[in-house]
């Protein structure tokens, strides 16, 4: 080991990160497109009328 350890160490740490938040955006997009709830309507709740105005 010599005098460049620390930036061999540093260096595969922001590879990693990379790599991760690299993914996590993959999946955060995947989740925003939602292509299966194409369409979908919620039901509308039933107003309940009890004279409260």
């Amino acid at each position: 080991m010599g005098k460049n350890t620390i930036y061999i160490v540093l260096g595969v740490v922001v590879v990693i990160y990379l790599f991760i938040s690299m993914a996590n955006r993959r999946r955060a997009k995947d989740r925003k497109s939602r292509k299966f709830l194409e369409g979908y309507q919620r039901r509308k709740k039933p107003e309940k009328e009890d004279g409260s105005n």
